[in-house]
């Protein structure tokens, strides 16, 4: 397998939780696999902290390339729209992934649908190397959080086996050490696994990660 795959993450963390799995199997299979983080903390710590547990964490996945981009985390919903379209413009158009994930646009946080909104802009057929597939993936504590029935609910539609990188996306998790909780906090490692579990034995595997198909040119 030789596509470029994006994972764009709203936040540092954001792209373990929902897609950590698959891109450790993608990336064992030959995929090019890169990471675009939109938003950072507040102070040079944070910002420092959160990028080098991302690193730790993208090495340990296979990821090739991880590109942190400079927006305020938890204030999208102050920047002009279209400054977000742009940046994700740009990266899209550099990296010219077959395959993107991106977060679901019924998450509760508001971040989350602004990225979503502006990643399917960049990512509009039309563009010059706009993805063949784009998948949405679920972020614990934010995709089960919303208002079911008043928001998009999540219900997935491809999934994607991770037996066999389980334990990878756990570790991986864990190297987010500023992040990851204690059970019964749903970013720990209990909810991960409790999550694997679910989605994988709806589809007759050990462990999977679940996604709605947003798009697919075939």
């Amino acid at each position: 397998m030789k596509d470029k795959i994006l994972v764009i993450a709203p936040h540092t963390d954001d792209e373990v939780l929902g897609v950590g799995g698959t891109m450790a199997r993608l990336a064992a299979l030959g995929a090019e696999v890169c990471v675009a983080i939109m938003t950072q903390g507040y102070s040079a710590e944070e910002i420092e902290c959160d990028r080098r547990e991302a690193l730790a964490a993208h090495q340990l996945l296979g990821v090739k390339q991880t590109i942190f981009l400079p927006l305020p985390a938890a204030n999208l919903d102050s920047i002009p729209h279209r400054d977000i379209n742009r940046h994700l413009n740009e990266v899209i158009q550099n990296i010219q992934p077959e395959i993107l994930y991106i977060p679901f646009t019924g998450d509760l946080h508001v971040d989350h649908q602004r990225v979503f909104l502006s990643a399917l802009v960049a990512a509009r057929p039309n563009h010059p190397g706009a993805p063949r597939a784009i998948y949405a993936y679920e972020t614990l504590s934010e995709t089960n959080w919303n208002a079911p029935y008043l928001a998009p609910n999540f219900v997935p539609n491809v999934f994607v086996d991770i037996s066999d990188y389980l334990e990878m996306k756990i570790q991986a998790m864990q190297l987010y050490a500023s992040q990851i909780k204690p059970f019964p906090n749903e970013r720990s490692e209990e909810s991960l696994r409790a999550l694997a579990t679910l989605r994988g034995s709806t589809v007759s595997c050990f462990a999977a990660e679940a996604f709605v198909l947003v798009r697919e040119i075939v």
